[in-house]
């Protein structure tokens, strides 16, 4: 199976449970191709919970889900040691981030420390407990979601953890279309926390998915292509609305999804509008702005889509 079939068979699936959304669909699929994290923002109620749970149906990977609360404790996480009074042991407890998929939801509600607890796991792939490393199954997937940062009670993620993920998708609200296809289903009896009545059928296994991802990891890219790359983060570096720009792990990450999104696409190779279309996932959530800047009411995106102004388009 190819990469452009595998997408096909998915979105047939996932379109049984989310209405639209095509990009965030799209890009969600590169994320898991380029063997990525990825953060979903937006307001509640869009779906994206749904979406991951839909798309972990699809690839017929465990998933498991954790509500992010204040309270909430790096144990509970990635697990503890539990001392066993019979037998005189202590015996391992694996806490939820044992799984393939794992969604964050509302991870910005939870203090940094406990943000922290997926630090690891998400560079490295394991979980150190008690200094003994255990890990993760293959694959692993992060999907956090977050609430705006103006919204009441949230803690913005700090820069190691937003590193960590290699897209950032906003999710819009519906088109009105979709929104009134939405209301049409829910009227006919579909309901979001239960999609076994929906029929979603499994497109790919995990040994499927490591031989996709070699595909995607085999798209060609031109030397001219990895020139525009550099060039981008680097101009992010001198913008005067940037405290801190685009690190050489951004423009690793701008390179695998425009890789994915080749591949996604049905190429085996870049195009300049491939590394262009993932700037904004791969940069909004790596710049920093200065305050000046964020008082006159910039945002990350349009800074980055105003770069590209003025970088020469490779031919």
């Amino acid at each position: 199976m190819r990469v452009v079939d595998a997408v096909d068979s998915i979105r047939k699936e996932v379109a049984k449970a989310v209405v639209g959304q095509e990009q965030l669909v799209e890009h969600s699929l590169v994320a898991i191709f380029a063997d990525g994290h990825l953060l979903l923002e937006g307001v509640p109620g869009v779906a994206k919970t749904l979406l991951v749970r839909t798309l972990a149906r699809t690839l017929s990977l465990n998933f498991v889900r954790i509500q992010f609360t204040p309270d909430l404790m790096p144990s509970d996480v990635i697990g503890t040691n539990v001392f066993d009074q019979r037998t005189g042991d202590f015996s391992l407890r694996k806490g939820p981030v044992f799984t393939s998929v794992l969604l964050a939801d509302e991870i910005n509600r939870t203090p940094p420390k406990t943000q922290a607890a997926l630090l690891e796991a998400m560079e490295e792939r394991r979980v150190t407990i008690d200094g003994v490393p255990h890990d993760l199954p293959y694959p692993f997937v992060v999907f956090a979601t977050q609430n705006p940062i103006e919204f009441e009670g949230t803690y913005p993620l700090p820069e190691a953890q937003l590193d960590r993920f290699l897209l950032k998708l906003v999710v819009p609200y519906p088109e009105e279309a979709d929104e009134v296809m939405v209301l049409q289903r829910y009227s006919e009896g579909f309901r979001a926390q239960n999609l076994e009545p929906v029929g979603i059928q499994p497109v790919l296994d995990a040994e499927t998915l490591a031989t996709l991802r070699s595909e995607v990891a085999a798209v060609r890219v031109d030397h001219e292509i990895l020139n525009y790359i550099n060039t981008i983060v680097r101009k992010t570096r001198d913008s005067d609305l940037l405290q801190v720009g685009g690190s050489p792990r951004a423009g690793i990450a701008m390179l695998l999804t425009a890789k994915g999104l080749a591949a996604v696409r049905g190429r085996d190779f870049v195009t300049p509008d491939d590394v262009k279309d993932m700037s904004l996932p791969v940069l909004r959530h790596r710049l920093l702005l200065r305050p000046e800047a964020e008082i006159e009411g910039f945002t990350a995106d349009q800074i980055v889509s105003g770069l590209f102004e003025t970088i020469p388009v490779p031919r």
